[in-house]
């Protein structure tokens, strides 16, 4: 599952090297999206950045529908209040850049973030309207925090990050000592889009924890 301004397409030959589906992400509220991701069926679910967010809510909605879980640059929310608003306001704003300067220019500002740095350029969604859904509906501020919750994942799970993220590896070392059996890949020379910025090295961890 894609992350915010990308599409299924975004995967492209990673799914295919993974023999994977992509699948959309819903325009919804979290738990909501959960809902509508468990009709996909059952298999390992591999989300990225804000598709890794709806991937847990998934496998704490209907862990049935969750054989394995790989968390790629997600976290189980903003746990201070305060922080959580700022977010929620970031958010907002950022919503409403993009519907007065459209999706193109948007996407441009998005990815001039150094976060993003060496990010080849990726399919990405051309609608304003899913975008600024996303950021109000899914964003990490609306998103409650999850910490609490993740001992209830009894899947095996493989949280990843990217090297050069230092706020998502300290994040993915927090979600992995939070899920029991859980294990934690850092990928080399990748920042926050670690599939996109080294897809191989992306699909050789993915392949080797799940044994394919």
């Amino acid at each position: 599952m894609h992350g915010f301004t990308q599409t299924p397409a975004s995967w492209g030959a990673i799914a295919e090297a993974l023999d994977a589906r992509a699948v959309d992400a819903p325009v919804a509220s979290l738990w909501d999206a959960a809902s509508e991701l468990a009709t996909h069926g059952t298999g390992m679910w591999i989300g990225y950045s804000m598709g890794g967010r709806m991937a847990l809510h998934l496998a704490l909605a209907h862990p049935e529908r969750v054989e394995s879980l790989v968390l790629v640059s997600a976290t189980a929310g903003i746990d201070d209040p305060e922080a959580r608003a700022a977010r929620i306001d970031s958010d907002e704003a950022l919503a409403q850049r993009a519907e007065q300067i459209g999706a193109a220019d948007f996407v441009a500002e998005w990815l001039a973030q150094p976060m993003f740095a060496g990010v080849p350029p990726v399919p990405r969604g051309g609608d304003v309207a899913t975008m600024a859904a996303h950021l109000r509906l899914a964003g990490a501020g609306v998103q409650e925090p999850l910490w609490g919750r993740l001992h209830e994942l009894t899947m095996p799970v493989l949280v990843v990050a990217g090297e050069r993220d230092a706020k998502y590896v300290a994040l993915g070392e927090r979600l992995a000592a939070g899920i029991d059996g859980a294990t934690f890949e850092i990928v080399p020379g990748a920042g926050h889009a670690v599939p996109f910025e080294r897809p191989d090295a992306f699909v050789a961890v993915v392949r080797r924890w799940s044994g394919h």
